[in-house]
């Protein structure tokens, strides 16, 4: 249905007309107020003098429009967004992402404004504003490749149909292109995956924008600060290798773009798998790769602001093995043990090469668990050996021939002084000389109080 009510603009016309009612304008002046021209100002002023400040609505003010849906459309719209896409606060759909699904699953096509007002009128949607600090937008880098923001999203992704997941997304800062895996958690194996994908679809970037975690970037300790060293973690370790440069943020805000797109995809990502019905990670990840992030990256992706890719070559599948991987100093023992991880592996001789006892070799973990050792960058033969075992104490016979009992520590005795003492013969005198003075007191007491 149209409006009912008269605009600002024809409430404007009324008052102008109603001045040359009263002959404090003419219709020339008023066509100049009104900004039309004078034929129009006179059949406005016939109408307003014929019907009055109503002969200036518009006629098709309350009529519905000759473009708008049938009512069976709208009730049929209305019905299945009330039965396949609403639903509480959290779980029911917007009016773009219900749109999209009308068309693609229903056969619908309905434009996402229209639908917005139809489920506002039925209490289907809700205006929901948030108030939010204001802050300096951060330009947006000029290339593909430039910039890469990572973070993970911890979120019920799957509801209660499966395990808990973190979600690793990476945002191109240029061009708002999205990759993104789901995993257990926010581990350097999940991380350390996603950007494997990222390097083998479009190259190695120049730099990651990610938080201050310790997997990512941590603060220096108090004996790097006084050695004046760089921390860093094994995830950076490995991007120095590939010479991607790693720069942390100091507040969520600063990485706004991969946080917003966190938001689109616990909204659209969400609701999407429930309509799939997945129920595990490797389903998730098999989603996003065919269906889900094709369709995202079409609907959201821009065009950067200069055409050059700033992405590297990545390198050979051996090579990111060599690079992606865990690497841990450790000490060799004197009988040619080294420990790591609670596991004991005993070096072999490698014909005229191998490491002297107490040196440093280098543990090296890789995806899969498969570990190697290196010595001043040349790999040594071992074989794993079970744990030492530790003695018993139970088991053990204790030693108690020839050991003498120790007697248990016995109360220590109050000391009193002899009777002899001298503390005992000055407290004796003090004691005699007071009942002499009290005598003599009572004496003359008595002696005064005798008549003559």
């Amino acid at each position: 249905m149209g409006r009912t009510e008269m605009s600002r603009r024809e409430l404007r016309r009324v008052e102008v007309l109603a001045r040359v009612r009263s002959k404090q304008l003419r219709i020339v002046d008023a066509s100049r107020l009104m900004h039309v021209s004078y034929r129009q100002a006179k059949r406005l002023w016939k109408r307003y003098r014929n019907e009055g400040a109503a002969g200036l609505k518009h006629r098709s003010a309350g009529r519905p429009s000759h473009r708008a849906h049938d009512w069976k459309f709208r009730k049929k719209v209305l019905h299945l967004v009330r039965e396949k896409y609403g639903g509480p606060v959290g779980e029911r759909f917007g009016p773009t992402l219900a749109a999209e699904h009308l068309a693609c699953e229903d056969g619908l096509h309905i434009d996402a404004e229209t639908l917005r007002r139809w489920m506002l009128a039925e209490g289907l949607w809700s205006r929901e504003r948030k108030g939010w600090r204001h802050r300096r937008r951060r330009e947006r880098k000029e290339h593909f490749g430039e910039l890469v923001q990572m973070d993970g999203s911890f979120h019920p992704w799957l509801e209660k149909r499966g395990p808990e997941g973190c979600l690793i997304d990476m945002v191109d800062d240029a061009t708002n292109r999205t990759l993104a895996r789901m995993g257990e958690e926010e581990t350097i194996w999940a991380v350390t995956d996603t950007l494997r994908v990222w390097m083998a679809r479009y190259g190695v970037p120049l730099a990651l924008y990610v938080d201050w975690k310790n997997l990512y970037k941590r603060p220096a300790n108090a004996k790097e600060r006084l050695h004046g060293e760089e921390p860093i973690t094994q995830f950076g370790r490995m991007c120095a290798k590939l010479g991607i440069e790693i720069i942390a943020a100091n507040s969520p805000q600063a990485k706004g773009r991969v946080e917003r797109i966190h938001g689109v995809h616990q909204d659209r990502l969400v609701k999407k798998l429930r309509r799939k019905e997945i129920t595990s990670h490797q389903q998730v990840n098999v989603f996003l790769e065919n269906e889900y992030l094709p369709e995202h990256n079409r609907r959201f992706a821009r065009a950067p602001a200069k055409a050059q890719d700033y992405h590297r070559r990545a390198p050979c599948a051996a090579e990111l093995d060599r690079i992606l991987r865990l690497e841990t100093p450790r000490k060799i023992y004197n009988d040619w043990v080294v420990r790591y991880d609670n596991r004991f592996f005993q070096l072999q001789r490698q014909s005229r090469h191998y490491a002297p006892a107490h040196s440093e070799v280098l543990v090296c973990e890789g995806r899969h668990g498969n570990i190697t050792i290196e010595y001043r960058g040349r790999e040594l033969d071992w074989h794993e050996i079970p744990a030492p075992v530790k003695p018993c104490l139970l088991a053990m016979k204790p030693a108690t021939e020839g050991v003498k009992k120790r007697r248990p520590p016995t109360a220590k005795r109050k000391w009193v002084p002899a009777a002899d003492h001298p503390w005992r013969k000055a407290a004796r005198r003090a004691g005699e000389q007071k009942v002499a003075r009290e005598a003599v007191a009572v004496g003359s007491s008595r002696s005064v109080g005798r008549p003559g």
